[in-house]
């Protein structure tokens, strides 16, 4: 493997969280095309085997391994298998495992929800973090992808734990930028809104609130395919934020440019749209993640 000059997203070695299927896939399946080693990480080893066979059927290298990234010896594990497995030290890190969650606000949604929520979206790429970067400030090339939503900054009612995760990492990923700043690592974090995955399906989210986001993501998604590529170029070129999309990037501005109008529309959406009184469509967990 070639790592090209100044693109450390080609002839990597990489590990990729939540590659069993939706946007982790798709990063590890545009890795394997750019000539990389990937270690296809997900809570269902049989996905991230589909993965890593999708993975050979281009000509790459692949590895599977089952891993809940909320459980901080799953990652230390995960680190110490891509040692072994790969001839050199990762290059990359993409912490993208995640679920789904919304439709009730907060009072209703219960501790444990928050619990499930924030230990995956939230402590599973802390834990990637941890355990990864000390080898990558050590090597002084290669970084880490973290992969937030545009619920990060949008902030929308009925989505209180996947936002407040997903802002976390953002954060997270601002300070690390600014840590490693000099040291030859890059940092991005990816902000997209709907993406054609299953979170939708699989996450701790009501009926008619994963209707929506179906109806969503079916009109207004994008192909993983595209958001994977499209930021593993933003990355090469040393951007910090990646927002793929229109609709991201006018939520963005709207909000830093009118603050209080913003909060105001949203209330808005808020009354029109009332939260649910019902349980949760099911208590899987799901290795994509979805950024509306």
């Amino acid at each position: 493997m070639r790592t090209k000059i100044g693109k450390p997203s080609y002839g990597s070695r990489a590990v990729v969280t939540g590659a069993g299927s939706g946007i982790g896939r798709a990063f590890a399946l545009e890795l394997a095309r750019r000539g990389g080693a990937i270690m296809c990480a997900d809570i269902s080893l049989p996905r991230a085997q589909e993965t890593v066979a999708m993975v050979h059927a281009l000509g790459g290298i692949g590895f599977a391994v089952e891993c809940d990234v909320s459980i901080r010896e799953h990652v230390e594990e995960l680190a110490l298998r891509a040692g072994i497995e790969f001839d050199g030290p990762v290059t990359v890190l993409i912490n993208n495992a995640g679920v789904g969650i919304g439709g009730k606000p907060v009072g209703d949604i219960g501790f444990e929800d928050w619990n499930w929520a924030l230990c995956i979206n939230l402590w599973g790429v802390i834990h990637g973090c941890e355990v990864f970067t000390p080898a990558f400030r050590t090597a002084g090339e290669g970084g880490i992808i973290n992969v937030a939503s545009a619920a990060g900054f949008a902030a929308a009612p009925l989505m209180g734990p996947y936002n407040v995760g997903k802002a976390a990492v953002m954060s997270l990923s601002e300070t690390m930028a600014a840590e490693l700043s000099g040291t030859g690592v890059r940092v991005s974090v990816l902000c997209p809104t709907f993406v054609k995955t299953n979170v939708a399906v699989d996450g701790r989210i009501t009926a008619s609130s994963s209707r929506l986001a179906e109806m969503a993501m079916r009109w207004t998604g994008r192909s993983p395919d595209k958001i994977a590529a499209g930021t593993l170029d933003a990355f090469d070129k040393g951007r910090l934020y990646v927002v793929p999309q229109f609709d991201a990037k006018a939520v963005w501005r709207f909000k830093r440019l009118l603050p209080a109008v913003y909060v105001r529309v949203l209330g808005l959406l808020n009354r029109v749209m009332p939260a649910e009184q019902e349980p949760t469509k099911n208590d899987t967990l799901t290795s994509t993640t979805t950024g509306a």
